[in-house]
């Protein structure tokens, strides 16, 4: 399945995940002290919302997109906030980030667009070698929880998830949450966070 053109969603303001307002789940992250301030880099940060309340908070911030369009906003209102953050357009999966290692990873909802399980192995091994000794992956993903919808965020199972991530960062927490965007109505999603790994994950035991 073809992926969006997000320049042109962004261009016809056709974006309902862009509330306005910084991801609860990170506020609340955040804001519980389990990480302390330093470098932030938000993945798939759209109009730099997320990443402007972050610097807000002390943590400077870098965030990329794909589309041109959502950078150019996301720059603009930087200035307008005087934030300590930048923005760059670039491909997650294939291009180089500059700027780390991080502290702080977060993502919310660019995971779970990648339809092919190899793609969203390489966006976690690609989150693994950017973040920093003690840093962690804060990523909210669309869930196959819920009733049957039409709109909304990709659907991820558990197994699709755990899948990806497992083998790449030590998983510390899944959750089920809500997607909380301008929708129709709630969207059930998971909140995945990760750190990087001490050892190996381990092949799962079998009892003889």
């Amino acid at each position: 399945m073809p992926h969006p053109d997000w320049n042109e969603r962004y261009r016809d303001a056709d974006t309902p995940w862009d509330t306005g307002e910084p991801d609860v789940h990170l506020v609340e992250f955040v804001q519980s002290g389990a990480v302390k301030p330093g470098r932030a880099l938000d993945v798939g940060c759209g109009t730099g919302t997320n990443a402007i309340w972050l610097a807000g908070q002390g943590f400077p911030a870098l965030g990329v997109d794909l589309a041109p369009r959502a950078i150019e906003q996301a720059r603009a209102k930087a200035a307008d906030a005087k934030a300590d953050c930048r923005f760059e357009p670039l491909d997650f999966l294939n291009d180089r980030v500059s700027g780390g290692p991080f502290d702080l990873v977060f993502d919310r909802g660019c995971f779970h667009v990648f339809d092919e399980a190899e793609e969203r192995e390489r966006f976690a091994e690609h989150v693994a070698s950017l973040l920093a000794p003690g840093g962690r992956w804060l990523s909210l993903v669309g869930s196959t929880e819920g009733p049957a919808r039409d709109w909304g965020p990709p659907r991820r199972t558990l197994r699709d998830v755990v899948g990806a991530i497992e083998p790449a960062l030590e998983i510390q927490e899944l959750r089920s949450v809500e997607f909380r965007a301008n929708l129709p109505g709630p969207a059930a999603a998971w909140l995945c966070l990760a750190r990087p790994r001490e050892v190996p994950a381990q092949p799962s035991s079998r009892r003889e």
